[in-house]
């Protein structure tokens, strides 16, 4: 039995997990915290670490906000409780699953243990899912080893509460210190090491949003950081209170650290990328260019309505169950969607097609019709277009195919390739439009700005349509992103818009078009650092020191 269900003949109450929501990154996770994310009927926790484990809450959790509370407001049986444990301790008592999730592990949380015990001694059962600490996580992410073969001993100190006799003990020892702290603390904690005993010329790294793509860091000694953090700009500033995480000793040295940081190394890391699709439609893209380091931002260009008139699409349904086609040929997610509304309508499930040959046009609309429960009988092993379809197509054989006919739900604005290929190969097509595409509605003002302000590092155009949709609903791209498209006649249209191309895929395919801007990325990458320049992105240049064109 899971351990958040109730026993018989326990007391009516509801149960809290304690969880470790890690340092930032939703991917260190573990597998036993999605599970109890996924069972939740209440998830607590501040802004930051709710924006890390709320995708894995299931739909309509209740996600309580912990307000300010003073002394009056407090539970008499727990009075020194804060805001947030008052929700732990009202929703467990209402009987739900509680979540209450915390950065980092709860067991190095200021308060997780003080609303532990409340709940022990309310009679409220809990467990603790342990996450991965910020002070082991990110130097991970940094690229620093916290021990090596030697054995290094290792250290952890809380510069906020750190005593005399704990800066003296790190400051005598000879392994290595994480501290963890705020960036404008950063200097006063070297000085404290120093002070203690540690020489000047101890290599240190500075770590700030670490595990996250907004990861920075910075390789010093405990002498020179103040120097480097006020050289690179980043002190004085008014974001200083955001807390890092620094590492002291040999493992931190710059020449090491420049063989292991694998983290800030990616492709893409940092870039904004925009994708002009769906969530839905960018799902498998996005994931993609994550890997690659960069941040996703999904901007839907078109609009999926019915068609106008839904005669026709009634009729292709009922046809379908009444045996009147041998294939029906899906070129697109949304065809899939429109057909599966179209059956739940009807009461139909994919039993329907049963009998029935299933083509989709490629990988994505094959994973739509898996998830409806069918398995495409044909997926073009080449080109995933309406071309490469064709090429994998069997021509009409009266002998072995007993109906001759083809439903083809499409869009209303979809090209006559497929349809002509198909009667080249003799069979007869029923072209139904399933749905028709509309310019979407233009993104917030904020999108907008970006993407005319250089705000975004690249965009991705995965058809010509989008590039004209895009510009029709936001603008045109500044002049310092990168312009990514799919193929030629997608490059032409960006180009009449007064757009510069600088990466084309090598194959009509979103994966290969991220590909190549991942390689573009990298080229851009190696040629800073040969140049002996600091590596930045597309939107932190200048417009006038941009290069026309890609490299080869």
């Amino acid at each position: 039995m899971s351990p958040t269900s109730n026993l018989p003949g326990l007391p009516a109450h509801g149960h809290v997990t304690f969880l470790g929501a890690g340092p930032g990154d939703p991917g260190l996770l573990t597998l036993r915290a999605v599970e109890a994310l996924a069972r939740a009927d209440v998830l607590i926790a501040e802004p930051d670490v709710l924006d890390v484990v709320r995708a894995h809450a299931r739909g309509g959790v209740d996600t309580p906000h912990p307000q300010p509370v003073d002394d009056a407001s407090v539970t008499t049986d727990a009075p020194s409780l804060r805001a947030a444990a008052n929700l732990v301790m009202e929703a467990a008592r209402s009987g739900r699953r509680v979540v209450r999730a915390v950065g980092g592990d709860p067991g190095l949380d200021t308060y997780a243990a003080e609303e532990m015990l409340a709940c022990a001694a309310a009679g409220i059962s809990f467990e603790v899912v342990p996450g991965i600490a910020a002070a082991v996580g990110v130097p991970a992410y940094a690229g620093v080893p916290l021990r090596d073969a030697q054995g290094t001993d290792v250290r952890f100190v809380d510069a906020r509460t750190a005593s005399d006799r704990c800066w003296s003990e790190v400051g005598a020892s000879d392994g290595t210190v994480v501290v963890s702290t705020a960036l404008d603390s950063v200097a006063a904690a070297a000085g404290e090491l120093v002070t203690a005993g540690r020489k000047p010329d101890t290599p240190m790294t500075v770590t700030i949003a670490g595990t996250t793509t907004r990861q920075r860091t910075w390789t010093a000694t405990l002498g020179t950081i103040a120097q480097v953090l006020k050289q690179a700009k980043v002190l004085p500033s008014p974001d200083g209170g955001q807390p890092v995480i620094a590492v002291v000793g040999e493992r931190s040295a710059a020449a090491q650290r420049d063989q292991l940081s694998w983290f800030e190394s990616k492709p893409l890391f940092g870039w904004r990328v925009l994708v002009p699709r769906t969530k839905e439609q960018a799902a498998s893209l996005s994931d993609q260019l994550t890997s690659y380091g960069a941040v996703p931002h999904e901007v839907p260009t078109i609009a999926v309505e019915p068609p106008r008139t839904p005669q026709q699409m009634e009729r292709a349904v009922k046809g379908l169950v009444t045996g009147r086609y041998e294939w029906i040929a899906f070129t697109s997610v949304n065809a899939v969607k429109a057909v599966r509304e179209k059956f739940e309508e009807y009461g139909l499930d994919a039993r329907a097609f049963a009998g029935i040959k299933v083509a989709a046009v490629g990988e994505q609309t094959a994973a739509a019709l898996i998830a409806f429960g069918v398995k495409p009988d044909l997926v073009p092993s080449g080109e995933q277009s309406a071309a490469g379809l064709l090429e994998d197509w069997p021509p009409y054989d009266p002998v072995f195919d007993p109906i001759d006919r083809v439903f083809l739900p499409r869009a209303d604005i979809a090209t006559e390739t497929l349809v002509a290929g198909l009667i080249d190969l003799g069979w007869e097509v029923d072209d139904v439009t399933a749905y028709r595409t509309v310019r979407a509605s233009p993104p917030p003002a904020e999108t907008r700005e970006a993407i005319k302000g250089g705000g975004f590092d690249a965009v991705l155009f995965t058809s010509s349509s989008t590039v004209r949709n895009l510009v029709g609903i936001a603008g045109k791209p500044h002049n310092v992103t990168v312009i990514a498209c799919i193929g030629p006649a997608t490059a032409k249209t960006a180009e009449e818009h007064g757009l510069r191309v600088d990466v084309m895929a090598p194959e009509p395919s979103v994966h290969k078009l991220a590909e190549a801007l991942a390689e573009f990325g990298t080229r851009r990458r190696a040629a800073a650092l040969e140049a002996g320049d600091p590596v930045t992105r597309p939107s932190e240049r200048r417009p006038g020191s941009r290069r026309r064109r890609a490299a080869p």
